[in-house]
């Protein structure tokens, strides 16, 4: 039996088996693109190279939608092709990010639940091409997909033609682990029926009227492998703090034994701190999160989590060839849904998630800054974590307490770009310990985080800050011409520490 008979069960869909570069060719100057691929997962393999080819005889720009960072260097490769009009809602590409700060396209950086939403409004441009990986297309069309799902069901839904890849390096047992469910439009649908993490509300499959699937290509390369590194000194020190901190809390009885199901943003802090639970005595833990890392699956393995709902499997090397070799111990236990639903405020709320997500700087009363350096340029965007943050029983954020060797400290008077406010920050937790904010006005706030959070090398100057705020009153007391000194000292003379004290 040839691959398409096996892969392909839809007898008319397999006369639309086309080269990359036939595909490529439909695509016009300022189309519209949904492409599949959350965090280097299920993204495309053929068609990305075929769109860079053709751009260097025949130049055009397009929007790129995608559910979240592709892999396989699409991005870098979009970019030095000078072929993006729009990139949203997420990136993690240096080559990309730098034509993000250079102006050279637009970037909008959207909270990873809400693109689906906004096709749905008609808010965004019309997608010209859904261009989605998959497993296998069943009789009636249903596109399985592979490792992930982010927003390609939202974008066969409302795409005005399909292209499929078929994937034949992803395994075959992935079919049975999705949960595609979408929301009515709003004002017309019912509450969002799922209540524990374990539970399917939707289909196997993207089912969509085949007539749409305008070409077939098939492929054979597996995902590019997570970037992210083996746990530190520091992000051991901060799964500690955050593992004393959750076990106070089950002491003090405001917790389970078990907790409530867990969320981690990507990274390798993130990571992190979850490797930090093989260690603990927690045990029978869920995970709801978006991505599911190394860790999970170590998790999964040790018996520490019975289960895990996210919308994409992003794994190292080594990982995925013991994974996916061996799928069928997985695939009972995991769940892959639409980002919209993984990442969805109703069921958050609902099931009372603790979140833990990454930030890049915070500031004395509980601010986060999560995407942009300086304040003004953008790392890779706030993803899903002001999606969590805002709605989960407990929205915790980690970052070690220094960077560059010491020569700034992530805890500062005043953030220069907020992605989450003071509002939506409950415990705040670097390798210098952890600070529960909640109930604490900011005045209390400050020194808290100060002594428990900063490093011992910024302490005494942001004491000093917060003092001569003080004497200007307030409710949240600062010094506003001196309040993004810090970010200024860094950028004159390389270092924080060189700042004049007050």
């Amino acid at each position: 039996m040839g691959i398409e008979n096996s892969r392909i069960l839809n007898e008319d869909l397999k006369e639309r088996i086309v080269t990359a570069e036939t595909a490529a060719s439909w695509i016009g100057d300022g189309m519209t693109l949904g492409l599949s691929g959350f965090t280097r997962a299920g993204d495309l393999k053929a068609i990305p190279d075929a769109l860079v080819k053709r751009a260097e005889t025949d130049p055009f720009k397009v929007n790129v939608f995608t559910g979240a960072s592709l892999g396989s260097d699409i991005d870098r490769m979009f970019a030095e092709a000078d072929i993006i009009n729009k990139r949203l809602p997420f990136q993690a590409d240096p080559r990309m990010r730098q034509g993000i700060n250079e102006g050279s396209f637009h970037f909008v950086d959207q909270h990873l639940s809400h693109t689906s939403e906004m096709l749905r409004q008609g808010v965004l441009p019309e997608v010209d091409y859904a261009i989605l990986e998959a497993v296998s297309i069943k009789e009636d069309g249903t596109i399985i997909p592979t490792t992930s799902v982010g927003n390609s069901l939202a974008f066969a839904m409302h795409a005005e033609h399909i292209i499929v890849e078929i994937n034949e390096a992803q395994p075959g047992a992935l079919e049975g682990v999705h949960d595609l469910y979408a929301p009515a439009p709003q004002g017309q649908r019912e509450p969002i029926p799922l209540v524990s993490p374990e539970e399917r509300i939707g289909t196997e499959g993207i089912q969509v009227d085949p007539a749409k699937i305008k070409g077939i290509i098939f492929t054979n390369q597996l995902d590019s492998p997570s970037t992210v590194t083996p746990p530190d000194a520091e992000t051991r020190d901060i799964a500690g703090h955050l593992i004393d901190f959750l076990k106070e809390e089950v002491r003090l009885g405001k917790l389970p034994e078990n907790l409530v199901p867990l969320q981690s943003g990507i990274g390798s802090v993130a990571n992190a701190v979850f490797h930090g639970l093989l260690d603990s005595d927690f045990e029978h833990l869920q995970v709801y999160s978006e991505v599911l890392q190394d860790s999970v699956i170590d998790l999964l393995d040790a018996g520490k989590v019975d289960f895990a709902s996210g919308c994409s499997v992003t794994l190292s090397e080594d990982k995925m060839k013991q994974v996916f070799s061996n799928f069928e111990d997985y695939r009972d236990r995991v769940v892959l849904r639409p980002q919209e639903i993984s990442n969805h405020p109703e069921i958050i709320r609902r099931l009372g998630l603790i979140s833990i997500n990454t930030a890049v700087e915070m500031d004395i009363y509980g601010n986060v800054n999560s995407t942009h350096v300086g304040g003004t340029k953008m790392m890779n965007g706030i993803g899903g974590s002001g999606d969590f943050a805002r709605n989960s029983r407990l929205g915790i954020f980690v970052t070690k307490s220094i960077a560059k060797d010491g020569d700034i400290s992530s805890i500062v008077p005043f953030v220069p770009h907020v992605d989450h406010t003071e509002h939506d920050v409950d415990v705040i937790v670097t390798d210098q310990g952890y600070a529960d904010l909640r109930g604490l006005a900011p005045r209390e706030r400050a020194g808290l985080i100060i002594e428990r959070c900063a490093h011992p090398s910024y302490r005494e100057q942001l004491h000093d800050y917060f003092e001569a705020a003080l004497e200007r009153g307030g409710q949240t007391p600062h010094m506003l011409e001196e309040a993004l000194a810090w970010h200024r000292e860094f950028e004159t003379n390389g270092s924080m520490k060189k700042l004049v004290k007050s």
